[in-house]
């Protein structure tokens, strides 16, 4: 509902919940009207949008694009070349 009020970019993270596991939040994000975006994530991925924000304000903000873009080279230099 936020993104209908806004326009700026909403990013959506549907919680999971007991009855449907999060399918009813998923849902509802992605059946936004006409006119009323939202980027909409995994359930329980707010690890995700967090980078996904961070990515976005990297257009604008070259510390954190320079942040993001460091703990990526990171991510992939802690994958070993041979798993065990």
């Amino acid at each position: 509902m936020v993104s209908s009020l806004t326009t700026l970019p909403v990013l959506g993270v549907p919680m999971e919940t007991k009855k449907i596991k999060g399918l009813d939040s998923l849902l509802s994000m992605a059946q936004m009207p006409k006119g009323v975006p939202v980027g909409s994530l995994a359930i329980d991925g707010a690890f995700n949008a967090g980078i996904l924000a961070a990515s976005i304000i990297g257009n604008f903000d070259t510390k954190v694009k320079s942040n993001l873009e460091r703990w990526r080279r990171l991510q992939t230099q802690s994958i070993k070349k041979k798993p065990k």
